[in-house]
């Protein structure tokens, strides 16, 4: 098989059950494509070549002799560094923690390998999933595949960055405030953020207990409710875990549209935070497009972005000072300029704050539930901009805010975050989509709908 590096996790699943591609060659194919391609993109924080080939070895083994672990067995998979894995560092991409061990995996990479699942290895973020793309750190920021001038995204930045590039299928990332929907805006892939809960945070490094998610990244729609189906599940042991879950989430994949009702939040863009010209279009394209597939759309009003964001600010730089506020007061240093900035604003947020912000949340929940009940899914903006040049400074700092993607933390409602075309540019731009509460299976439908009519999933970046 040629172009092994562009396989979906799916199609290499299946290749490898029917014994027509061995997870040997799979492996050693990305892997040296890696070697190939991250010294500049930087995707990587730590490659894990000799265990990834040994445990492609025995995938191979167990395939030959028809023992198949689960619908992943064999395929190759990147893991945020703020998420653990067996005898590797987690090391959040900072100094502070460049020698913290894990001696357990994350309770989602467990859930991984017993599908039988490779784990490559651990993929660059931004600083404790909140600093930006930095310089100052021990290892350098994740860059964008479709020109490697831009930034990728953030803060799974090396998830979004390693999928779209083809160094592997799938990646976990995590999203308290977007962070898995950006990186999939800026690098043209399909990033969920599932509803609180629905996947277990235990072994994953904390920012905000009340906003954080885990969630699949890959490049094709199907391949990433694959991977839900594979993550998420209740763990007793996660306090924020739900009980509640609908599974069967690509039941939905190829069903028509006809008389699905899509709420277009159009004022995220158009009033709240004018959208790039680009963007807008895109977006207006997207909604034809899922209307010629037979959906219903309907115009829908919510809170304003500025109102969602000063929620989402105060709850989540209140609950990482909480964490970070000892290390902050002894070794200040140790942290890069952008997360030392960000994190040290939660020293200033009072009781008061924090209550009035989780008053309001609970208010903006009844408002999109509300929204919710007229509607079947909601289409939005993600990111208002194509990805900006990553060494300019003030560009970035004036187009990572330009998002509609923190209501959704703030709600916890899913959230998919997909490729809405490419710029002038030749860079992605996206388009979003919300459900209800523990629907995913929905909001698939309606991604794949577009993925479908647009082609998205065959689009890839011109690299190697």
């Amino acid at each position: 098989m040629s172009d092994l590096h562009w396989m979906t996790a799916a199609a290499a699943a299946r290749a490898i059950a029917t014994r027509e591609l061995s997870p040997v060659d799979l492996t050693k194919a990305l892997l040296d494509r890696i070697e190939k391609l991250d010294p500049t993109l930087n995707a990587f924080i730590r490659v894990d070549g000799e265990a990834a080939m040994t445990a492609a070895k025995a995938a191979e083994s167990e395939a030959r002799s028809g023992r198949l672990r689960g619908p992943l067995h064999g395929v190759p998979v990147g893991i945020k560094d703020i998420i653990n894995v067996a005898g590797l560092p987690t090391t959040c991409h900072s100094k502070v923690l460049q020698d913290n061990m894990a001696t357990a995996d994350a309770v989602c990479v467990e859930k991984l390998r017993g599908a039988g699942a490779i784990v490559l290895g651990k993929l660059s973020t931004h600083e404790f999933a909140i600093g930006g793309p930095s310089f100052d750190l021990p290892w350098p920021p994740a860059r964008n595949p479709w020109n490697p001038d831009h930034h990728p995204g953030g803060s799974s930045s090396g998830s979004g960055s390693g999928v779209a590039a083809g160094l592997f299928p799938m990646a976990l990332g995590t999203d308290t405030g977007g962070s898995v929907r950006n990186p999939a805006s800026c690098c043209g892939i399909v990033g969920l953020k599932p509803t609180y809960g629905l996947v277990s945070r235990r072994g994953v490094f904390p920012l905000s207990f009340t906003l954080d998610h885990v969630g699949p990244m890959t490049r094709t729609v199907a391949d990433n409710a694959l991977m839900l189906e594979t993550i998420a599940g209740h763990d007793p042991l996660d306090p924020g875990s739900a009980t509640a879950s609908q599974g069967h989430y690509g039941a939905a994949l190829d069903r028509s549209l006809r008389g699905l009702r899509v709420g277009f939040v159009r004022h995220f863009h158009e009033i709240d935070t004018p959208a790039d010209p680009e963007v807008t279009a895109a977006l207006e394209h997207v909604a034809r497009s899922l209307q010629l597939e037979g959906a219903d759309l309907r115009d829908i009003k919510l809170p304003t972005l500025v109102e969602f964001g000063a929620v989402n600010r105060v709850i989540l730089q209140s609950e990482a000072w909480s964490i970070h506020g000892p290390w902050l007061s002894e070794r200040p240093g140790d942290y890069g300029q952008l997360s030392r900035q960000r994190l040290m604003a939660g020293a200033f947020m009072s009781a008061g704050d924090y209550m009035l912000a989780s008053r309001r949340r609970l208010q903006m929940i009844a408002e999109v539930e509300a929204a919710l009940r007229e509607v079947d899914v909601l289409l939005c903006a993600s990111s208002m901009d194509p990805a900006c040049r990553i060494e300019d400074t003030a560009e970035v700092a004036r187009t990572y805010p330009r998002q509609a993607r923190t209501p959704f933390n703030v709600t916890g409602h899913p959230a998919l975050a997909m490729m809405a075309g490419l710029s002038k540019g030749g860079l992605p731009v996206s388009v979003q989509f919300v459900g209800r509460y523990f629907d995913e299976a929905t909001v698939f439908q309606v991604a794949r709908a577009w993925e479908r009519a647009a082609g998205t999933d065959k689009k890839h970046p011109a690299i190697g």
